[in-house]
């Protein structure tokens, strides 16, 4: 086999069945700072094919694999102290981060990594640049990449405060529709018997892809963000009761790179709107389930304002079972006196003598 037949990726227009992962693969890719993509799902559902096949639409088109067993080294680099002596000068030993630099970081089993290692992934990724620093020495670099992490839930969850910091998150399931199916496993057969003109069948979308993701890239600084914007990631973060001010963050540029990618003049609440579940779906505190009816909801699945003198069904279902905790009989009838009567059968006992 021939070393392009080796290399060859496959095709990212060619996927089947994954509209929500590209989606948030492209955002990723638009603006890289909104901090990486965590795909869970079970074996087999094309995670890392679809992040290698997103390196081939990049400019620099480096796919990096993060191995579970590598050190803090080998991601961050590594600095010689003892040329940094010597000659005055720091030399620099690039590690996976730098190599990544322009293309997408791959990360399989980002739940079973160290946790020091996966806080260094994301502050590069969210950043953009790397800081190595070792007894008084330092250099920096820049780090632009996609970061994509995939994980499967039956082998351990990633804790909360790791998973807040990614930016997007894909939940993939089985397809058990027969002709999604099959139109999957026609695409891959097709590509493994001859991976050159497979992905010749889909070069002319490829290279169209790859150029709306440049020129979206370009048009981010040009896009602002209006009042009707923020007003509309802000409920949306306060309705799933979210943690922190991250996901109001992530949304916006979420919304913004998506207004991006689709050529449009300016971000409007539509955009926050396709973009919400992707960045919620793991920050929530709220369920679905929980949140105000289509009644109580107001344009855009914003929650409408109570009006004056009137409070919302949530802050009334949090003052009830506040009030339950504190006192476990809250809501208990009062005892009703009931009459007595003697039973037959059952002698009296004699009054008590004054």
């Amino acid at each position: 086999m021939s070393e392009a037949r080796m290399r060859a990726a496959f095709p990212f227009t060619a996927l089947v069945g994954q509209a929500p992962l590209q989606r948030a693969l492209l955002l990723a890719a638009v603006d890289p700072a909104i901090g990486g993509v965590l795909v869970s799902g079970p074996r087999g559902t094309a995670k890392s094919t679809a992040a290698r096949a997103l390196s081939t639409l990049l400019p620099d088109g480096a796919f990096v694999t993060l191995p579970l067993g590598a050190s803090e080294e080998k991601l961050i680099g590594t600095l010689d102290l003892e040329a940094a002596l010597r000659e005055s000068a720091v030399r620099f030993s690039p590690g996976l981060l730098a190599r990544a630099h322009g293309g997408v970081l791959y990360v399989d089993e980002v739940n079973l990594l160290p946790d020091a290692l996966v806080d260094a992934l994301l502050d590069a990724a969210a950043s953009g640049v790397n800081t190595v620093e070792r007894d008084g020495v330092s250099h920096t670099h820049e780090a632009r990449f996609v970061l994509v992490g995939t994980m499967n839930p039956e082998e351990g969850e990633l804790r909360p405060q790791l998973l807040d910091r990614f930016g997007l998150t894909v939940e993939l399931n089985n397809s058990f529709d027969v002709d999604e199916r099959q139109r999957i496993v026609k695409a891959r057969l097709a590509f493994d018997a001859d991976p050159l003109a497979f992905c010749a069948a889909h070069e002319a979308a490829q290279r169209a892809l790859a150029e709306r993701i440049a020129a979206a890239r370009g048009a981010l600084d040009a896009l602002d963000l209006s009042d009707a914007v923020h007003e509309r990631a802000a409920r949306l973060c306060v309705q799933a009761a979210v943690d922190g001010m991250r996901a109001d963050l992530v949304m916006l540029r979420a919304a913004r790179a998506l207004a991006a990618f689709e050529g449009a003049a300016q971000v409007a609440p539509e955009h926050v709107d396709e973009v919400a579940e992707a960045v919620l779906a793991h920050r929530r505190r709220v369920m679905p389930d929980q949140r105000p009816s289509s009644s109580e909801r107001g344009e855009g699945g914003a929650p409408n304002e109570p009006g004056p003198g009137s409070g919302s069904k949530s802050q009334e279902t949090s003052a009830e079972s506040l009030q339950s905790e504190a006192n476990p009989d809250w809501g208990e009838l009062p005892p009703e006196p009931v009459a007595a009567r003697q039973v037959k059968g059952v002698i009296p006992l004699p009054a008590k003598k004054r």
